[in-house]
């Protein structure tokens, strides 16, 4: 297992000094002048120049990658031409926001999903059957922004669903309410707060009235986002039980007289969970990757918020810094998923790999 492992590692190490090139060549493959990309509106041929140099873009490039490396060796992604900020500052502020998200929704799909899978695979062909693959193919077909735009007609403070049930919608926009409670200034006087509202609000301030207050601001785009992971994960278990439930060693279990229980969850979802898990860690990636509609949909202050923002104002850095964040979080998702299939069926790390 050890040297699986170490394998494992190596491969994505690898991969990560890939990953690091790309960013690198991302500033230079825009078209025209880097330095007119990082200057955007406030551009001039005196300006640029100067940015150059100031910038080293005239030296040979592979000077410029070495020195990039060992910028981000060190931590430096540079700074924001617009906000004239460390991006890594910047970054702290939106990156809490999108993995609370994200891993929110993650969790949301998970249980959903996998429970939705083992229900419709162990009740084929029944109605159960027909109303999860339908749910699952609704989920895979309708697209972020048109379940947004759902939600928050059915179930925003003035959506459809608040005034049939004669109650109070969720809230709307952001992940509080600066009105209501100082968040953001709370973070930032407290040493032990991480950016993450719900273990600030729960752990750090052991308030549960604003950590609700948090969760409620949470639940509606965490649901939007979590929809087509949960449609994935439902579609990939329902299929890797539906396999599992036929072999000989779960009808050899049952013979023994065990429990259903038993043989579902010991048996058959646990030799059917590497496909399981593949898919869990594939979305994860996703969800950090593409919150950007959801995120800005529900005006959510993350990495997708960032994004568009730096899209917006043709700010380079940021938008070079978020490639290479989503990129790396790709490879430590999926360097964690292989080493869980040797923890799941030893035969993985005997046999050398997952393939």
């Amino acid at each position: 297992m050890l040297a699986y492992i170490v394998r494992r590692l190596g491969l994505s190490a690898l991969l990560l000094a890939v990953v690091v090139a790309a960013t690198f060549m991302l500033h230079h493959a825009l078209p025209g002048d880097p330095a007119a990309a990082v200057l955007g509106k406030q551009y001039t041929q005196e300006a640029a120049h100067e940015m150059r140099e100031r910038l080293g873009l005239n030296d040979p490039i592979p000077t410029q990658f070495v020195r990039y490396v060992g910028r981000v060796a060190s931590g430096d992604l540079g700074r924001s031409h617009v906000s004239n900020e460390l991006v890594t500052e910047e970054l702290k502020r939106a990156l809490p926001a999108t993995i609370e998200l994200a891993l929110t929704a993650l969790l949301i799909a998970t249980l959903v999903g996998v429970t939705l899978g083992v229900l419709t695979a162990l009740r084929p062909r029944t109605w159960w059957d027909v109303a999860g693959l339908t749910a699952a193919l609704a989920g895979v077909s309708l697209p972020i922004f048109w379940l947004g735009f759902l939600a928050l007609q059915a179930f925003g403070e003035s959506g459809v669903m608040a005034d049939v049930l004669g109650v109070r919608g969720l809230p709307l926009g952001g992940r509080f309410s600066p009105a209501a409670y100082s968040l953001g200034q709370f973070v930032n006087e407290t040493p032990a707060a991480t950016g993450f509202f719900l273990w600030d609000t729960l752990f750090v301030a052991g308030d549960t009235q604003v950590f609700l207050h948090v969760l409620k601001h949470l639940f509606l785009p965490a649901i939007v986002l979590a929809s087509v992971p949960m449609a994935v994960i439902a579609r990939i278990t329902r299929a890797s039980m539906g396999d599992a439930l036929l072999q000989d060693y779960v009808r050899t279990a049952r013979a023994k007289g065990l429990r259903a229980r038993t043989v579902v969850l010991k048996h058959a979802l646990r030799n059917a969970s590497i496909p399981i898990v593949t898919s869990i860690g594939t979305q994860l990636g996703y969800l950090i990757g593409g919150a950007v509609l959801t995120e800005t949909i529900f005006q959510w202050p993350g990495m997708g918020t960032y994004v568009v923002d730096s899209i917006r104002a043709l700010d380079v850095k940021p938008l070079q810094a978020c490639v290479l964040v989503v990129a790396v979080g790709f490879v430590i998702v999926n360097l964690l998923v292989d080493i869980s299939y040797a923890w799941l069926d030893p035969r993985v790390s005997t046999a050398g790999g997952a393939e």
